[in-house]
């Protein structure tokens, strides 16, 4: 089972399933947390470690204007730093997509039109999508 990245303890799972995971990493339930706070669409969470030799977990979610995108991006990175995790890498901001790189999760935040037009959802279609209720 994957350890979570920090010294934070993961959401044990009741429902786990091989596919499932037993636990969640505390970052991944971070930001579901930041982005329920902003009201971002349609979250979603990939389980990608059965699919992937590099990539563990991708979170997805909607924000509907560029500065929407602004305030889940800020609040993730707050979130994520209140934690003690480390923020690798980000790609962009721009008005359609922001990726956020914290090593073994990644947060995809994208307008509409970019989440329909790049469709990760469909890309790792293989991958587990593990529902994450915000706390």
């Amino acid at each position: 089972m994957p350890e979570p990245t920090h010294e934070a303890e993961a959401a044990v799972r009741p429902d786990a399933t091989p596919s499932t995971p037993a636990a969640i990493p505390a970052e991944v339930q971070a930001i579901v947390d930041a982005l329920d706070d902003k009201r971002a669409l349609d979250v979603a969470v990939l389980h990608l470690e059965e699919v992937s030799d590099t990539l563990d977990w991708f979170v997805v979610a909607t924000g509907e204007s560029s500065l929407q995108l602004q305030a889940m991006e800020g609040e993730v990175r707050e979130r994520l730093k209140a934690t003690g995790a480390r923020l690798k890498a980000v790609e962009g901001p721009s008005a359609r997509w922001v990726l956020m790189d914290y090593g073994g999760v990644i947060a995809h935040l994208m307008s509409p039109d970019a989440r329909e037009f790049y469709d990760l959802e469909g890309l790792w279609a293989d991958a587990p999508r593990v529902p994450v209720v915000p706390s």
